[in-house]
């Protein structure tokens, strides 16, 4: 698993995150992953306790993930690493940085720089932000 960083801020979480409906049921870990459809409220009272939350993108169009970073930032208040994994592309790297992601799982064959190019691409922006830009 290849890892690329998108807030520069932070040590990346090298754990094997398991999945929330599993982990509910033991509560052991400080990793999950999370489907697109459940929603983050669920995790309300067990934020302070987690410190990486892995979102998942199973196909392209199915950006429930974004909302799920968003709100787990702005109305959650978490803190912790939040990344990104599944049908990822380049282009998407500054939504990722916006909506609050650290960190995606690259796909295979992946090019860094391109990740890196996308990122350095826009200056400034006009819409408000879960996060200040890098």
């Amino acid at each position: 698993m290849k890892l690329f960083d998108l807030s520069g801020r932070k040590t990346l979480e090298a754990a094997s995150p398991v999945p929330f409906e599993e982990w509910k049921e033991t509560r052991q870990g400080t990793a999950i992953s999370l489907a697109p459809d459940v929603e983050v409220e669920e995790l309300r009272s067990h934020l302070g306790s987690l410190t990486l939350i892995v979102l998942e993108f199973p196909v392209f169009r199915d950006g429930r993930a974004f909302t799920q970073a968003r709100s787990l930032r702005e109305y959650e208040g978490y803190e912790g690493e939040i990344r990104a994994s599944g049908h990822l592309l380049p282009d998407q790297a500054i939504h990722f940085r916006r909506c609050g992601f650290d960190s995606v799982v690259l796909p295979d064959g992946a090019n860094v720089k391109d990740w890196e190019d996308q990122l350095g691409r826009y200056q400034f922006y006009y819409q408000n932000t879960a996060v200040s830009p890098a």
